[in-house]
């Protein structure tokens, strides 16, 4: 143990200039963009299916879709830059997640002000979970962050194909589109023309291969008449963040389950860090790295809360960027933070993103997701597959994957008020407190 803690600080030490190494703007700019167009997309749904569910107006939809941008933009900067000990000060992007719907959705009647209340007290928490964090890393060696990362890219290429075939998170409410012959022209023209500007271009042109195969497909998508002209037209110019928009209400039931999510949430966050690190530099993240991005994870969540916005959590399609270009500089990270927020306080210029196809994103997403994958094994080689290591490998995977198969498997267990059941067929869960259970339980020989 006391040998893989210095591998990982001289690790550290050897790639420190990566991930603090400032790009020209000419550079920055582009690679910002595209960390920002791999996200956009999944950050915008969540305020769209939450308004939904709380019966909001159209102008209240398009409030919490600008605060979703403005948030994520703050957000994504505190962990790039970080203060004292908070921040992982690596390029992790930060948005709205989708895991905490089902605990959200329960509390319609309440109204917002209760889940952003909530989300308050769930942001501070998983702060001290951060904070905490350094005594216990031991207990997280590669075996178990792998398996994490690994299982985060398992879940994730279900939704790359879903955004592939143009139906993203809404494809129930299109299913006769869904895959059809344009949506799959564009994802593969994307994907086609990321891979050859990554392997055939040279420099920038092969880290910014990801933003030039996505502005190849919109081109494409313009062509077939499959942009969607009205989303610009009806976003305004300008808008201002407004905090506690939706008061602030106190329920007992809601705050429980944001402490649960707290965790649930962590987990993600150290193999998104996991994968970041060992895809963009080669190496395991450091406590610190850790640590600061927890506690930056639930201070955004936080922050967010106060500006209307869903809890926060970062982005994995970002850390599989980070493998695909190999690019890890933070200031990359900053850069697209500030046009998240400028974007947040410019509505028209979301406008122009959330017009294009979701089919524009698949087939980026496709490579990016297969690459956390590939991250997550990566991690997963470096520990010693002996008999110990290959049971928790073998049954974290068993439950994890399976239950997420066949999700009739759990029907019958009670939710105890905590979608119990979603979160058990996830696959992620699952596979990652079984593994962290199972390295801790298991003796060493």
């Amino acid at each position: 143990m006391a040998r893989s803690r210095k591998s990982r600080k001289r690790g550290a030490s050897r790639q420190a200039g990566g991930a603090n190494k400032v790009l020209p703007l000419n550079q920055s700019i582009p690679l910002g963009i595209q960390h920002v167009l791999a996200m956009f997309a999944g950050n915008i749904t969540v305020p769209i299916i939450i308004a939904a569910i709380f019966g909001q107006t159209t102008e209240e939809k398009i409030f919490l879709i600008q605060m979703a941008l403005f948030v994520s933009g703050v957000a994504t900067i505190i962990q790039t830059v970080g203060y004292k000990n908070i921040g992982s000060r690596l390029p992790i992007i930060q948005g709205t997640s989708f895991a905490f719907i089902p605990v959200m959705a329960p509390f319609a009647k309440a109204g917002l002000g209760a889940v952003f209340t909530a989300a308050f007290i769930g942001g501070i928490f998983q702060m001290w979970i951060g904070k905490m964090l350094r005594p216990i890393r031991h207990m997280f060696p590669p075996l178990v962050t792998g398996i994490v990362v690994l299982m985060i890219g398992v879940s994730l290429l279900k939704v790359g194909f879903m955004y592939a075939g143009g139906g993203g998170w809404l494809m129930n409410n299109k299913p006769e589109v869904f895959g059809n012959a344009n949506h799959l022209f564009i994802s593969f023209t994307v994907l086609i023309a990321a891979l050859i500007a990554h392997q055939k271009g040279k420099g920038m042109v092969s880290s910014a291969s990801i933003l030039i195969g996505m502005v190849v497909g919109y081109i494409v998508a313009m062509a077939l008449g499959m942009v969607n002209y009205g989303k610009i037209a009806d976003a305004s110019w300008f808008a201002l963040p407004m905090p506690f928009q939706y008061g602030i209400d106190f329920i007992p039931a809601a705050i429980i389950l944001m402490l649960f999510m707290a965790i649930v949430t962590t987990i993600e966050t150290i193999g998104d860090i996991s994968a970041t690190t060992m895809g963009g530099a080669n190496r395991e993240a450091t406590d610190k790295e850790l640590s600061g991005g927890i506690m930056a994870d639930g201070l955004g969540t936080a922050f967010g809360s106060i500006f209307n916005a869903m809890p926060n959590t970062s982005y994995s399609q970002n850390a599989g960027l980070v493998a695909f270009t190999g690019v890890i500089s933070r200031h990359v990270g900053t850069v697209a933070g500030i046009m998240l927020i400028v974007l947040g306080l410019f509505p028209k210029l979301g406008g122009i993103i959330a017009a294009m196809p979701e089919s524009v994103i698949g087939g980026a997403a496709i490579i990016m997701f297969g690459l956390i994958t590939a991250a997550g094994i990566k991690l997963i080689s470096q520990s010693e597959m002996n008999q110990r290591n290959l049971l928790i490998l073998a049954l974290s995977l068993s439950f994890g994957i399976g239950m997420s198969l066949l999700p009739q498997f759990v029907a019958h267990i009670p939710d105890f008020g905590i979608s119990l059941k979603l979160l058990l067929t996830t696959g992620l869960i699952p596979a990652g407190l079984l593994a962290f259970i199972l390295n801790a339980a298991l003796p060493k020989k």
